[in-house]
């Protein structure tokens, strides 16, 4: 699909590299930028003249693995090569004269098993095999954030409020940059429905249609890239932390998914539905599946250690996070971990944030989701309470566990789950399981400034 934000879409272009590099010179587009990402979601790529486009689709884009995060492999292994979605090429709003290709990594003459684009197609080739195909929306949110002489705070000096979730006066004066983004998310075709400021100050929220799973994980690792551009040109700079600041709420980007069948009937909706959400028996059984390997998809959709400091109960001044803490669901209650909007026909995972691979989450979720078809799991009624207020003994009788505290019990929980080691591949999740381990070792063994306020005069 190609996509070009100064003209409307030629449907008449033809789908070979050669076409697609014709059509978009015609638009201004002088080089191609061939992308993957990393383990950790981040784009890396190398800039290529357009009229290479066909060179580059047979493989000539060539990378050294050991140079990178989560591309497993030494130094004298063979490299691997980035082959671009020729289709799904993006021209850059900001930066015209470039297209954005995501690619996916092979290696030689066979697709690269420890490619995050890669894990992602064999789990959705996984659900086509049963006739499903897996769509999803992706909730961005994010700070927009001044940086004065190692003073960050939000970009506008007047975003103050101690509750400024959907505050008009903080998204006015921050008009010019959210507007540039948005701006830039519809030249794009990407149907921004709403867009807000959000709980936190300097931070904000966009919602624009879903898609299919594939395209969907494309344009956040796009939307990423964009954002940081674009807040750039302002003199500001986008930060996709979970919790910057401990007295604010974190950037969630949650994941709402649904399945459908060949002719796109979306499959999770029931309007009869006994339990009142309206969802369908295939819906519950996925929501089963996600809920049995919550704690393993914690460490893909939560991936960092301060993505931990957002899967708290409180700690903002709003009085709450709005982040979920439990592996449990329910109706349009927040305060789970899987949500069903009103309206029901999807489910809602609050717990993964902005920091995440999309690539890696969704291939893990929709993984987790199938086997919860496959087997037929329930996940039992839906929890209408306030899940933050009830006590141990109260969640043991429910039969709801914790989400792990931190990402050392998240990594535990992936390195032990078989279905990890499926979905991601052994080279992929041993060498997310071995960066991980080393992130929070890191993390527990640097001296903070918590501790030394706390104990370098302490007697």
């Amino acid at each position: 699909m190609l996509e070009f934000p100064y003209s409307p879409k030629d449907t008449s272009t033809g789908t070979g590299p050669e076409e697609v590099s014709a059509a978009l010179a015609a638009r201004g587009v002088r080089y191609g930028a061939i992308s993957f990402v990393d383990m950790h979601g981040k784009s890396k790529a190398k800039m290529v003249p357009i009229e290479h486009l066909d060179r580059s689709a047979a493989g000539s884009e060539l990378f050294t693995g050991a140079a990178l995060d989560g591309v497993p492999q030494e130094v004298n292994d063979e490299e691997v090569s980035a082959r671009p979605d020729v289709q799904g090429g993006i021209q850059m709003p900001w930066r015209p004269e470039v297209a954005w290709f995501p690619s996916d990594l092979w290696l030689e003459s066979a697709p690269f098993e420890a490619c995050s684009r890669q894990i992602l197609k064999r789990s959705l080739e996984d659900a086509a095999s049963y006739g499903f195909s897996f769509n999803l929306g992706i909730e961005t949110e994010f700070f927009l954030l001044r940086d004065e002489g190692g003073e960050v705070g939000p970009a506008s000096e007047a975003d103050t409020l101690d509750k400024p979730c959907y505050d008009l006066k903080g998204l006015l004066d921050n008009f010019s940059v959210v507007d540039d983004i948005v701006s830039s998310m519809n030249q794009l075709g990407w149907g921004v429905y709403s867009f807000d400021h959000e709980d936190g100050n300097g931070q904000f929220e966009t919602d624009f249609a879903y898609t299919d799973a594939l395209t969907m994980a494309d344009r956040f690792v796009f939307f990423r890239l964009m954002v940081g551009e674009i807040a750039r040109r302002h003199g500001l700079f986008a930060s996709w932390m979970p919790k910057p600041f401990g007295d604010r709420t974190g950037s969630g980007a949650h994941y709402n998914m649904s399945l459908a069948d060949s002719s796109g009937t979306n499959l999770f909706a029931d309007p009869d539905d006994p339990r009142g959400c309206g969802l369908s028996t295939l819906g519950y059984q996925f929501m089963a599946g996600i809920l049995r390997h919550a704690s393993a998809i914690c460490a893909l959709i939560a991936p960092t250690v301060n993505s931990y400091k957002r899967l708290v109960k409180q700690g903002s001044m709003s009085g709450l996070t709005w982040a979920p803490v439990l592996a449990c669901y329910g109706n349009n209650n927040r305060t789970n971990m899987l949500r069903i909007p009103l309206g029901g026909a999807r489910v809602e995972c609050r717990a993964a944030d902005s920091s995440n691979n999309p690539y890696l989450g969704a291939a893990m979720m929709l993984a987790a989701g199938m086997e919860g078809i496959r087997e037929d799991l329930d996940p039992g009624e839906p929890n209408g309470t306030n899940m933050y207020m009830l006590s141990d003994n109260e969640l043991a009788s429910r039969g709801i566990s914790w989400l792990p505290r931190t990402l050392q019990e998240a990594v535990a929980a992936l390195d032990g789950d078989p279905l990890a080691i499926k979905v991601m591949g052994s080279e992929m999740h041993q060498a997310w399981v071995a960066e991980k381990n080393a992130e929070w070792e890191s993390y527990h063994t640097t001296i903070s400034s918590w501790e030394r306020d706390r104990y370098l005069k302490f007697f």
